[in-house]
């Protein structure tokens, strides 16, 4: 994994020391190999900044829960090139955004749709597209001259407290 940048300084510590959400702006970012050994680093990393910005720990959760998919999604379905992972604050807005060299676009589920019960994958775009919606956030994808990105939108510091997702147990 390369190192981590931010737009303010590219030598900050991983770790800000001051909390960044939701009235300045800040930018973070990874590019990496779409390997499986990645999704719980990426994780991790995502975590730490989500923590340094001491944002909600919904709107954490959801996040943590939307890298891992997204990421995961890369690594089952593109598998090759590089893939990019930002997360972005600023404008009372968390964005995080997962692009990759792929070029098939992910079929963004209907929110009425009913998926087959005995399926055992397929969900997790939709999950995401839920927990973003109930953030009060959008969930999209952007086909791009090099790949796409899909990229999840939620308000800072706005967690509904009274979703059902919002009361999921936290992720380990």
């Amino acid at each position: 994994m390369h190192h981590i940048a931010t737009a303010a300084d590219p030598a900050a510590p991983l770790v800000p020391s001051v909390p960044l959400v939701p009235s300045v702006r800040s930018f973070v970012h990874w590019v990496t190999d779409p390997v499986a050994a990645h999704v719980p680093q990426v994780r991790a990393r995502v975590r730490v900044i989500l923590t340094g910005w001491r944002i909600s720990v919904d709107e954490a959760d959801g996040l943590l829960l939307a890298v891992s998919e997204l990421v995961g999604n890369v690594v089952r379905h593109v598998g090759a090139g590089r893939m990019r992972v930002a997360l972005t604050s600023g404008g009372g807005w968390l964005r995080l955004e997962v692009a990759d060299q792929g070029a098939a676009l992910p079929r963004l589920p209907s929110l009425g749709a009913e998926g087959d019960p005995e399926a055992e994958g397929g969900r997790g775009l939709l999950i995401v597209q839920l927990l973003a919606a109930e953030l009060g956030g959008q969930l999209t994808v952007v086909a791009g001259e090099f790949g796409k990105s899909v990229r999840v939108r939620i308000p800072a510091g706005r967690a509904r407290l009274d979703t059902p997702c919002a009361r999921l147990p936290a992720a380990p």
